[in-house]
């Protein structure tokens, strides 16, 4: 007989999960080991979590790998972690390409090296026509900075003649943003037991779910996320409606 959570998750699986993949440095003090040793054990989280996924059909999974504030960090964890990056692409791309992951990196990539660049395009042009999933993976970002930028792109359309002033709506900036034509958020998750969005995905989180776990990230594995989406799928989502609106019944006092 298949558990709660196991039928939960496959009535009511997410399309988007996107996840703050909180608690490596965490993870490694605990353990009398450098901060850049847990990034290396997160890895292994990460691509578990993206198997998962590939499973479960869910259709796009976006990962906050480095913030914008994460450049105040210390100059050693930094540096590893951009080493981190390399060595992942060199490694990791041609298998995700074989799933047929689509990898898109989103954020200011212009503060990065010229290597790592290039080395980011190269994975995104080699895999843009993947449909498996969606692999998004959030460098340099920030949620205001997504904002900021998808308003001066439609500035720019609007002097372009492009779009008119009168135009802009929800819909019509919603083009301009990150993850534009993707599914919309289903489920967030933040591991490491904070309880914050920390400047992530401001627009695109507007209704999704939250569920924040205590494990750090380097022992999320596939009973974690069991966990967080048999909870998504146990909640009510209404998106402004009734209760009895969602569910079809009838109004309370009704006739």
């Amino acid at each position: 007989m298949k558990s709660a959570t196991a039928s939960a998750v496959q009535a009511r699986a997410p399309r988007h999960v996107a996840i703050v993949m909180d608690g490596n440095g965490r993870w490694a003090e605990r353990r009398h080991r450098p901060r850049s040793f847990g990034h290396r054990e997160g890895q292994k989280a990460l691509r578990a979590t993206v198997e998962y996924c590939l499973r479960k059909e869910i259709r796009a999974l976006t990962l906050f790998a480095f913030s914008s504030e994460n450049w105040k960090r210390p100059a050693g964890e930094v540096g590893a972690l951009m080493q981190l990056f390399l060595k992942a692409l060199d490694r990791e791309v041609d298998e995700l390409h074989g799933y047929g992951v689509r990898i898109e990196f989103i954020g200011d990539l212009s503060a990065f090296s010229t290597e790592l660049r290039e080395r980011m395009h190269k994975a995104m042009d080699k895999t843009r026509e993947n449909r498996a999933l969606y692999a998004n993976v959030a460098v340099n970002y920030g949620g205001r900075w997504d904002i900021a930028q998808a308003a001066r792109r439609a500035a720019e359309a609007v002097s372009r003649g492009e779009l008119s002033a009168d135009a802009i709506n929800e819909d019509s900036l919603a083009a301009y943003f990150s993850l534009a034509g993707q599914p919309p958020v289903d489920l967030f998750i933040r591991t490491g037991g904070e309880q914050r969005i920390s400047n992530f995905l401001l627009w695109q989180l507007a209704y999704a779910e939250l569920v924040f776990v205590d494990t750090l990230w380097p022992d999320v594995d596939a009973s974690i996320l069991d966990s967080a989406i048999g909870e998504f799928a146990s909640r009510e989502r209404r998106f402004g409606k009734t209760s009895a609106q969602v569910t079809g019944s009838p109004e309370q006092g009704a006739a």
